[in-house]
Order: structure tokens, then sequence, then C-alpha cells
């Protein structure tokens, strides 16, 4: 039922996100933007209870909300083995993400964005253990609520591509966007 319910939020916040983007309040625009990104997990949040970090792949993409606003449904992906307890995780956490664009307020030029913002979401994971294991298949239970800010810049390759850094609270990421 738990997942249920939280395949029904993350459905929601996406149809809502695709409803706001149907019309664009900003000149420059950052939606409809298509970001794909290499990450570090870190100490904090879900990604706390692995005890090291794990390269992240992520995925999102943005539509306008309002002017220097966006929200970007994302779904990344992350695998680990655990040699001690014999077992593989492999963790799919999916939310929103809402970005505020400070290039107004910092006079960047068009080549560059920069922007703060903040992710909510939830994980969903799974466990394997190895074969003709016998042993305890007990493993670290942990809230798969995910609550992240971020502080991030964009340069414009060209009019189609960028490059980006996310730093994060719990995954920061280098990646390109495509518009």
């Amino acid at each position: 039922m738990k997942k249920i319910t939280l395949s029904l939020l993350l459905a929601l916040m996406i149809s809502g996100a695709g409803a706001f983007a149907q019309k664009s309040y900003s000149s420059e625009g950052h939606g409809h933007t298509l970001n794909l990104g290499l990450g570090v997990g870190g100490y904090y949040g879900y990604y706390n209870h692995v005890g090291h970090s794990l390269p992240v792949l992520n995925i999102n993409y943005e539509f306008d909300v309002a002017r220097n606003f966006t929200l970007a449904p994302f779904v990344s992906i992350y695998s680990y083995r655990n040699d001690n307890d014999h077992y593989r995780e492999t963790i799919l956490p999916l939310g929103v993400k809402g970005t505020y664009y400070l290039d107004q307020a910092l006079n960047a030029g068009s080549a560059w964005d920069f922007y703060l913002a903040g992710s909510l979401g939830f994980a969903l994971r799974t466990a394997t253990w190895d074969n003709g294991y016998e042993g305890e298949t007990y493993y670290q239970d942990v809230s798969p609520l995910i609550l992240d800010l971020h502080l991030g810049a964009e340069y414009h390759l060209s009019n189609s591509v960028g490059l980006f850094l996310d730093l994060s609270t719990g995954v920061s990421t280098l990646g390109l966007s495509f518009r």
C-alpha cells in the first residue's frame, strides 16, 4: 500500500508540473530542458546509510512554472554491493526538484545560469542476497524520504547544449543539459 501511495503521489507531482508547463513566464526561459548527470552521493539524508560515497546517474526534465522558476521531475539510480552482509542493493530515487534561477539578480551573462533549488521525493529500493547465502538477511532500513538542497551553475556551450554543476546535500552532479 505504501508503494502504491508513493507512486500515485509521484504521478500527481509529474502531472501537476506538466500542467504548469503549458505557459512560459520568462523571456529567457529555463524550462523544456533535459538534464543528464553523473553524481556522487554524500553522507547526508538517504544516502547516509551506505557509509561511503557512490556514483549516481540522474535525469530530470525542467518545466517553466513562473518567472525564473522551474519544476523538474527526476529519477536517479545507483547500486552497490555489500560483501560483509552478502547482498546487492539498488536504489531508485524519484521526485521533483524546484529551481529558482538567480541570473537577473546576479546580472549573469546569457551564457550562464545560477540557481538555488530543493528536491523532494522518495527512494524505491531492492536488495538481493547472494545465491546459497543462508545467514542473516537483515539490512539497514532507512526512511525513503529524500529532501535535498542544491546550489548550481550552468554554462551554455551553444543554444541547445549546456554543461552544469549541481552541488547538493544529497548527490552533487556534473552533467549536460539539452534544450
